[in-house]
């Protein structure tokens, strides 16, 4: 019989990079699945401005929640790699660490409720709504925990399918006790059965970490040695919602709210890039201490063109049946579709700079965190500037709210260039996750869609039930056929997962 070398280390990187990528395309799917229910039944039972109180309280939470992670939703795997304690006891650390910041976040809201509530009154338990960081962080760090052994069907789990579907069927049950605030007890319960999602997963990794002892000084130099990671998070994260909170000064929380639906339905795929996080920490991090800074660029270029491949055709699939996808949650949401098709350009545009970061935050994690909050800065001053521009010409109320997702493209744009250079030029090597067949897949699929949009109103549903699967999967025959390669294939070829991958310690 022929004998085959063993596959080397870059393959072996790939296949696991691989092995994530498929998982999260199934949960993408899953999550889209399970969020447009929760659309349809807070767009048509609650109304606007209801969503738009509940968003806006929400925002808020998870700007805390991110906080309060400290930045150990990437940390963690660098803090696992380059220690020699039981990888049960570091992983502790962590959640302690994280359970100190979020009772802190906690305390400030509950003190000052109005932070969450700003256009509205604050009513019996709303202030309460503050204690839901302690589990949206803890969930967070969790599933980082998980991922760093690989396992990113914990994440599919908690994220895709357990707290979406409970958000659904909380907001459809809470309906009947209460229109104002069954929103927000729906995200409650999400949350809470999210976070028990993944604790679970994470104690069947790494055990009960018998024999760790609380030490506040090093609990103190793990949070310490993560903040510039924790503030480029912050930053990253708020650049997808200052948005919405900058919006939330100039309309009414009725168009905040139809906002909010489109921002849901783009922030989709964003899950794609996001959950690539906890994978690419481990891989990017071996090879760091091995020297070999080309396999970073390959693999960051590699996940990158994955990434945005799948978001393009996720856009598309979504941007061109757009007044459909939005009229789905209710008729007068057809207003946010022009806000739809920008906050969909801007998750593609993005993919590169997440993807470089990925690394950045391990080579150059301040230059990263100056180039983030230059980003922010740019994308508030558009903002700003592109509302008050279409106010002085007397642009509706909706046409406004497309000002901010144009602000977020852009600077989207601009920090992924930045990114790309910069690690480029501090690997030595070519970073590039584009790649032509994206532009005539792209080109196909439109025309495809075209011919769904033009047809008659009373034909909508076919627009929705056939439209978006046809733009998706003629794009999708575009990319396998002229953009993928080897290596790109391995993302649908099923391998066994490696018996060595990081074992407890």
């Amino acid at each position: 019989m022929p004998v085959t070398d063993p596959p080397s280390p870059q393959e072996d990187d790939i296949a696991a990079l691989a092995r994530g990528g498929r998982t999260n395309l199934l949960g993408f799917l899953l999550r889209l699945a399970a969020r447009l229910p929760f659309l349809f039944i807070a767009g048509r039972w609650y109304g606007a401005e209801s969503l738009g109180r509940f968003a806006y309280a929400v925002l808020v939470v998870e700007f805390a929640a991110q906080l309060a992670t400290l930045g150990l939703k990437r940390g963690l795997a660098g803090a696992l790699a380059q220690t020699e304690r039981p990888h049960s006891h570091v992983v502790t650390d962590a959640m302690v660490v994280t359970l100190a910041a979020s009772l802190l976040a906690a305390g400030l809201l509950v003190a000052f409720p109005h932070a969450m509530f700003p256009n509205s009154g604050v009513n019996g338990l709303d202030r309460l709504l503050a204690l839901i960081v302690i589990a949206v962080a803890g969930s967070d760090v969790a599933l980082a925990a998980c991922a760093y052994r690989f396992d990113i069907g914990a994440t599919v789990r908690a994220r895709s399918i357990i707290e979406p579907w409970a958000i659904s069927i909380g907001a459809f049950a809470f309906a009947f006790y209460s229109t104002r605030d069954g929103l927000i007890l729906s995200y409650v319960l999400s949350m809470v059965a999210a976070l028990v999602a993944s604790i679970i997963p994470m104690t069947r990794h790494y055990g009960i970490p018998y024999g760790w002892r609380p030490d506040l000084g090093r609990l103190w130099r793990l949070a310490r040695r993560n903040l510039p990671l924790a503030a480029a998070d912050g930053i990253e994260w708020g650049s997808r919602r200052l948005d919405l909170a900058i919006l939330g000064l100039f309309v009414s929380p009725a168009a905040v709210g139809i906002y909010y639906v489109a921002q849901q339905v783009a922030s989709l795929p964003q899950k794609l890039k996001t959950s690539f996080d906890p994978i690419l920490g481990p891989v990017i991090t071996r090879n760091l201490a091995e020297g070999n800074l080309a396999a970073i660029a390959r693999q960051v270029s590699q996940v990158g063109f994955w990434i945005i491949a799948a978001q393009a055709g996720i856009a598309l699939a979504l941007g061109i049946p757009g007044e459909a996808v939005m009229g789905l949650v209710g008729p007068h949401f057809v207003g946010g579709t022009g806000a739809l098709a920008f906050l969909l350009l801007a998750e593609v545009v993005a993919a590169t700079a997440v993807v470089s970061e990925s690394a950045l935050v391990y080579i150059a994690r301040h230059r990263n965190l100056m180039i983030s909050l230059l980003m922010i800065a740019l994308q508030a001053l558009l903002s700003f500037g592109l509302i008050l521009l279409a106010r002085d010409i007397g642009l509706s109320q909706m046409m406004i709210a497309a000002a901010p997702a144009l602000a977020l493209c852009i600077a989207l744009g601009v920090g992924a260039i930045v990114k790309a250079r910069l690690l480029s030029r501090l690997l030595g090597a070519r970073v590039n996750a584009w790649r032509w067949p994206l532009l005539g897949a792209s080109a196909v699929a439109c025309a495809v869609g075209a011919g769904f949009v033009a047809l008659p109103p009373s034909l909508e549903w076919v627009e929705l039930v056939f439209g978006v699967v046809t733009i998706l999967g003629v794009y999708g025959l575009v990319i396998w056929r002229w953009g993928f390669g080897p290596d790109d294939r391995a993302l649908f070829r099923r391998q066994k997962a490696k018996p060595d991958a990081p074992a407890a310690a």
